[in-house]
């Protein structure tokens, strides 16, 4: 049995759900105990959370005189001095922003390999799975190093309750800010749109929603279903429809949703490689030969603006 270490990310004072996807990554299937490390002082107000996804310690980082939020060098110093404090043999994170950019410090500092993006992970056989080539292939890459670092892409492993009697234990290292990053100010959007790679459900429009006033359709839809956000294509962000933000793709964003519903697109290759690992793939569109019908789960030949409407009714009636 393994030590497993796993960064958690907090927003806004609250554990991002994608967290635990990566906690049952760790686990194994009670293969491991997993340390769910917390940057901070409020380890306690997660604990239950992070006890019934198969935490058995959590780790309350702290460095003296110093704020960890602020230098993302000083969380990859921290995150490496668990690794020798508690025998970790692997540290999972998020492959968000900050889960890539902690990571690859951390990796550096430690001149470790690190694979990015991972849809799935096996401590014994030090193997990681991800994609390739835009989304066409998938390889397993086996890790030559004693200690295996790797970023879970959000939502790509499905989130498992496994109960642990979890207990908190405090750690301060004694590590040094090399201050050659410092975060001044963080300025995020006032939307209140959930982001694209949390959300468990995507319903995303294409070039033929034909004006940015029609993603109303969609987000009411999305609203009617629940823990929902609506994307773009590409072809719709560069029409002027939808900003960069809602991108679904190979230049925009990763997602890995339970359910993806795809509104008038057409499957290229360069958008299928952005939802590809999603659970479910529903195909709405009018052209019975668009490519988009060999690679959804389920595909329904209609208008957008005649089926998405009936599907909101129907959602709300239920």
């Amino acid at each position: 049995m393994a030590n497993i270490g796993v960064l958690m990310e907090i927003e806004g004072g609250e554990l991002k759900g994608t967290n635990f996807g990566v906690l049952t990554a760790a686990h194994e299937q009670g293969k491991n105990d997993v340390y769910a490390i917390v940057p901070g002082e409020k380890a306690d107000a997660y604990k239950d959370a992070l006890a019934a996804h198969g935490a058995k310690k959590i780790v309350e980082v702290s460095v003296s005189g110093a704020d960890l939020s602020k230098s993302p060098d000083l969380q990859a110093r921290a995150l490496a001095a668990a690794i020798d404090e508690y025998s970790l043999k692997g540290v999972l994170g998020l492959a968000s922003p900050i889960g890539r950019d902690i990571f690859a410090r951390m990796a550096a500092d430690l001149n470790l390999p690190l694979v990015s993006d991972a849809v799935a992970v096996d401590f014994d056989q030090k193997t990681v799975r991800k994609s390739h080539f835009s989304g066409k292939t998938f390889a397993t890459l086996q890790l030559d190093a004693e200690v295996l670092l790797c970023t879970i892409r959000p939502n790509a492993i499905e989130a498992k309750e496994a109960s642990e009697a979890a207990e908190i234990v405090a750690f301060s290292p004694s590590v040094s800010d090399p201050g050659r990053v410092k975060v001044v100010d963080a300025k995020l959007s006032a939307s209140d749109k959930m982001d694209l790679t949390e959300a468990p459900i995507i319903i995303t429009g294409g070039r033929p929603i034909g004006s940015a006033d029609n993603y109303k359709i969609l987000e009411e839809c999305a609203r009617a279903l629940g823990t929902a956000a609506v994307g773009a294509s590409r072809a719709a962000v560069d029409a002027g429809y939808a900003p960069h933000s809602m991108q679904v793709g190979q230049t925009g964003k990763t997602v890995s949703p339970k359910l993806y519903i795809g509104c008038g697109l057409s499957g290229s290759v360069q958008h299928f490689a952005g939802m590809k690992t999603s659970k479910v793939i529903v195909a709405i569109n009018s052209d019975k030969d668009a490519p988009i019908f060999e690679k959804c789960d389920y595909g329904i030949l209609g208008d957008l603006f005649d089926v998405v409407p009936a599907l909101t009714k129907a959602l709300k009636e239920s």
